[in-house]
């Protein structure tokens, strides 16, 4: 029986579906939208490796140990990137959250947060999870910024772990959230969101 089960995710005007192969346009479209896929520390797919990307996602899926998402504006239906659990342990109750990247006309809103606190949500709330964990490169300061402010700790660098895409080999950044901190860091992620709605 599969840890992470197949489900759909609502909140904020944003949905989380489990990643099939009929997003592939829209995730094409979304890694176009700043070209993604030139950064050398992402894992956006050019775009004619969007299906395949669709099928490693879907063979993580089957073994068990990568859950990928879809994120769709709920009102237009739009495809706006994609998000995962990997890593997943469930013996451990652990899972990590990455994989993901957005449009780029959507960074920089509520879109990274909303997501952050539905898979949290569902993580610690449903799931379990005694640890939520997240890693990114070294040299990604935007996604490392990103992961302090949600509140996640970091736990170190583990060097000379993996390759980048353009062949040079990278040091990843860990960090973690413990199911004991999670009733403060969703109090900062709904406050974070309140003051967004505001605005």
């Amino acid at each position: 029986m599969s840890f992470v089960k197949p489900i759909s995710l609502n909140a904020h005007g944003l949905t989380l579906v489990p990643l099939e192969h009929s997003h592939e346009d829209g995730l094409r479209a979304a890694a176009a939208d700043g070209e993604l896929w030139n950064l050398r520390f992402t894992s956006v797919p050019e775009p004619e490796e969007t299906r395949s990307y669709i099928d490693t996602a879907l063979q993580g899926r089957e073994h068990g140990h990568r859950f990928a998402f879809a994120v769709i504006d709920a009102d237009s239906g739009t495809v706006l990137g994609c998000t995962s659990y990997h890593d997943i342990l469930p013996a451990v109750r652990r899972v990590e959250i990455g994989y993901t990247w957005y449009a780029k006309r959507v960074q920089r809103t509520h879109v990274n947060t909303a997501c952050k606190l539905m898979l949290l949500t569902h993580a610690f709330d449903t799931l379990n999870c005694n640890v939520v964990g997240w890693r990114t490169d070294n040299i990604n300061f935007t996604s490392q910024r990103a992961i302090e402010r949600l509140g996640a700790k970091k736990d170190g660098v583990v060097r000379g772990v993996a390759q980048r895409r353009d062949g040079s080999i990278r040091d990843t950044v860990m960090y973690s959230l413990h199911k004991d901190e999670w009733p403060e860091i969703r109090a900062r992620l709904n406050y974070f969101l309140g003051q967004t709605s505001e605005n």
